[in-house]
């Protein structure tokens, strides 16, 4: 009886994994600097394939950094891929170069948008997917629309600025301390100008510092208004109306400066996907809370671009 007991469970716990899990999971490398997870929906012939680009910062695949980990892109990942779209996301170069002790201290903007070059024509070499569709999350959505342009059969931008990084900076600085607005619109003159500059105060080193400016002046150069509206593939815009980093008026931005794109505007939804019922509090706090669900109005929209 008690082996007849455990027979029974085996079997009922294969079953539930099988429920869970209706996609082959495969860990793929690009490049010499770009490393990912493919997922492929089981029951899906030829599926469309989403690739997702993450923000700013040392992101990693599934949307965490040190000390912040929620997940949000491996959930969003799984999510599609529960809906029948083929999904690849991939560490940012960094990632790796933290990893392996040796950080490339000349890094540019460039080569994230290369990076992401590099992951489609891969796939579309592959000739396994019926169409290519790139999400650019936060910083992500520039470097994709820049890369899926003339590649990609669609691009989604997710909590993707609509201004110039430099001016989204002054911005987030004056809202901050409005003593260093102008200081810091100063700063971002001069690297518009394609110039460096020691003249900054110390409390804008972290944006400003010498390492990061040749950094900036190369994010600087591209515009995401002049971008998007460039590509004449189908685009779908997203943005949350908790989102601390990006407001929607950013998404505005970019929906005007594309008249075809769709825009879908998620009432609650923040910077890393999740529903945020509370304030500004509960916001931050969620950044590092795993445990919640991303949302589903997202998943939907994406998938319903993905199958229209």
């Amino acid at each position: 009886m008690k082996q007849y007991l455990i027979f029974l469970y085996i079997i009922w716990s294969s079953i539930i994994i099988g429920q869970g899990k209706s996609y082959s999971e495969k860990d793929i490398s690009i490049s010499k600097w770009i490393d990912g997870t493919l997922l492929v929906p089981s029951e899906v012939e030829k599926p469309s394939l989403a690739i997702i680009i993450a923000g700013s910062g040392p992101t990693n695949r599934d949307g965490n950094q040190n000390f912040v980990k929620n997940n949000s892109l491996k959930k969003l990942a799984e999510s599609l891929t529960n809906n029948g779209i083929a999904s690849f996301r991939f560490d940012k170069r960094i990632v790796k170069q933290i990893r392996q002790g040796n950080v490339d201290k000349d890094i540019m903007f460039d080569d994230f948008v290369n990076d992401a070059s590099d992951v489609i024509d891969y796939f579309k070499t592959s000739n396994d997917f019926a169409k290519i569709y790139v999400i650019g999350h936060s910083q992500g959505s520039l470097v994709g629309m820049i890369a899926a342009k003339e590649k990609a059969d669609g691009f989604i931008s997710l909590a993707g600025a609509g201004n110039n990084i430099g001016d989204v900076l002054v911005e987030q600085v004056t809202k901050m301390a409005p003593k260093l607005g102008e200081e810091a619109q100063r700063v971002v003159d001069t690297l518009k100008n394609g110039k460096t500059t020691t003249d900054y105060p110390p409390a804008l080193g972290s944006l400003f510092g010498p390492d990061l400016q040749p950094f900036m002046i190369n994010w600087m150069t591209y515009n995401p208004t002049e971008v998007i509206e460039s590509l004449k593939m189908p685009v779908l815009i997203i943005n949350g109306t908790k989102d601390l980093q990006v407001s929607e008026e950013e998404a505005k931005l970019l929906k005007e400066a594309n008249e075809n794109a769709e825009l879908k505007i998620v009432e609650n939804m923040n910077h890393v996907l999740f529903i945020i019922e509370g304030d500004d509090l509960e916001n931050s706090k969620s950044y590092n809370e795993s445990f919640r669900p991303i949302s589903e109005e997202l998943i939907e929209s994406i998938t319903d671009f993905i199958k229209e």
